[in-house]
């Protein structure tokens, strides 16, 4: 992968077998990741623009000195394994914002949590719906799920806007059924 990719995108997936992230040189980053002839190498500089590592993987090394290059220069990392469970993050570590643990915690109670769920549902039902209408050809279940995020505005408590999103992905998952999966 391009240093560009990164540049534009800020993160990095890596997978494969023998994954490697270890420090060579002066306080480069390289990493080895990939399957037989498939295997592609990267040495990263200090100053770039990652921000987000994350290895799909089980077998492979990391170094001590890779986690602290990836400390200082405060990208986060997570491990996951080959089905996807988490086996270890770190990240950056950052001063606490008092003003925004109190205003996080206020919106439980003054109604902009409420706010910002119903805009994620929202945007979330709009894309399933889209999806059904147009790729899967379901205008029965994607009618239903338009009628069904009509009614978020209502909703003025998070159990209703969760009922509603339910409802909506029995929907959506059932407009999924008659769906082949074809393995390559």
């Amino acid at each position: 992968m391009p240093l560009s990719h990164i540049a534009r995108h800020g993160c990095l997936t890596l997978s494969g077998f023998q994954i490697k992230l270890y420090v060579r040189g002066p306080g480069h980053l390289c990493i080895e990741d990939g399957c037989g002839a498939e295997r592609r190498s990267l040495r990263i500089p200090k100053i770039n623009s990652l921000r987000r590592i994350t290895i799909i993987g089980d077998d492979g090394y990391l170094t001590l000195s890779a986690l602290k290059w990836l400390a200082d220069v405060e990208v986060s990392l997570t491990f996951l394994d080959r089905l996807g469970r988490v086996l270890f993050v770190a990240g950056p570590t950052a001063p606490s914002d008092a003003r925004l643990r109190r205003a996080q915690g206020l919106s439980l109670t003054n109604g902009v949590g409420l706010e910002i769920s119903r805009t994620l549902i929202q945007a979330k039902l709009e894309g399933q719906e889209r999806l059904v209408r147009t790729t899967l050809g379901d205008s029965a279940s994607a009618d239903l799920i338009a009628r069904l995020r009509g009614k978020l505005e209502a909703a003025d408590r998070a159990e209703g806007i969760r009922v509603l999103e339910a409802h909506a992905a029995i929907a959506y998952f059932g407009a999924w059924r008659d769906v082949l999966v074809r393995w390559p």
